[in-house]
């Protein structure tokens, strides 16, 4: 795999959304989605959307910890981490030797509270673990037989075997690239050719909060131990509820080079166009270090951008709708050759090099 002196990227699609609150984005993960997969894969990060934007439409309760966009970012992770055809929760990619370590993060943007954990093999939703963290310890991240130790202790669903989290689609793939992380790196991201990928949310509730969530099984064949992106703060996500919220998806090990979450957010905060943005950062990452990936972006002015440097990424928007009583998929897409499947009246637009 190169690691820097790439030329510029080929035009890649960042589209931009206005939108109003509540809100919430999800993403499918950046990475090459088979034809015959992709009405599943956008099916479900529609689904995801719409019910994560059904919470956002509660009425809020009182105190401190009831910001509505947890509790969406949380339900849209959650739903894709149960899928299986995603690289999150049920269906997370394989070590090399077939055991199965899964990362998840989350923040709130509001209080700049996160909680993350990493390498777990036996927790059945791994963000639910990661809002634990956030919430009920004074932690950022907890990792392996402690992070098990505390889903036990706050009675987290788990599963008996590590094999329970391993699905068809994984198992295949592992079988491709067993003891070829390399190879696996270079094939499944430059080469574009991943059979899944981590599933990420953010969300924005009638307050102005906003929270991120990420959660990913890792990269096909990675040595035991190996802890990627999406558990980091500011490179799997970020979330300010002052500026924006993000999640990342891609190869891990070039976000975590370029923070790239919070590369994105800084660039809001110094006032930059939020498309301007997108762009620029994702042409960065494959200039400085070489990587490919995606994210996804709500900002607190009112603009959802979607930008992503594979050839597919399904994602979905939901927005609360003042005139309509029904809440709808907006926006969402997953090609990067074509403009996004709109639904309503809102625009979405393309910005190429």
């Amino acid at each position: 795999m190169s690691t820097g002196g790439k030329d510029r990227l080929d035009a890649f699609p960042v589209y931009c959304v206005p939108v109003t609150f509540p809100c919430v984005i999800v993403h499918g993960g950046a990475w090459n989605v088979p034809q015959d997969r992709t009405q599943h894969t956008l099916e479900s990060v529609q689904t995801a959307a719409k019910r994560a934007l059904k919470l956002l439409e509660r009425s809020p309760n009182d105190g401190p910890c009831s910001s509505l966009s947890i509790d969406a970012v949380e339900c849209a992770v959650r739903y894709l981490e149960d899928d299986g055809m995603f690289n999150a929760g049920y269906g997370s990619c394989l070590c090399a030797d077939g055991s199965v370590e899964m990362d998840a993060f989350m923040m709130d943007g509001s209080t700049l509270r996160t909680g993350a954990v990493a390498c777990v093999s036996r927790v059945k939703n791994p963000v639910v673990l990661a809002r634990s963290v956030m919430e009920q310890t004074p932690h950022c991240l907890v990792v392996g037989q402690g992070a098990e130790r505390l889903a036990q202790q706050l009675h987290i669903p788990m599963v008996p075997s590590p094999m329970e989290m391993i699905s068809d689609v994984s198992r295949k793939e592992w079988e491709s690239f067993r003891h070829n992380f390399e190879g696996a790196v270079d094939t499944l991201f430059l080469q574009q050719q991943a059979q899944h990928d981590t599933v990420g949310a953010v969300a924005i509730d009638a307050q102005g909060n906003i929270a991120c969530a990420t959660s990913t099984g890792g990269i096909t064949g990675k040595r035991n131990g190996r802890v990627g992106d999406s558990c980091l703060i500011g490179c799997g996500g970020y979330s300010d509820s002052r500026y924006g919220g993000v999640s990342t998806t891609g190869h891990g090990e070039s976000i975590m080079k370029v923070t790239l979450a919070r590369d994105i957010i800084f660039g809001i905060q110094s006032g930059q166009d939020p498309c301007t943005v997108m762009q620029h950062c994702l042409q960065d990452m494959y200039e400085r270090v070489g990587g490919k990936g995606g994210a996804i972006l709500l900002s607190r002015q009112g603009q959802a951008v979607v930008g992503f440097t594979t050839s597919r990424m399904a994602w979905a928007l939901a927005c609360h709708r003042h005139h309509d009583d029904v809440p709808t998929t907006t926006t969402s897409g997953i090609d990067a050759t074509s403009s996004s499947t709109t639904m309503g009246n809102d625009i979405c637009t393309t910005r190429r090099e």
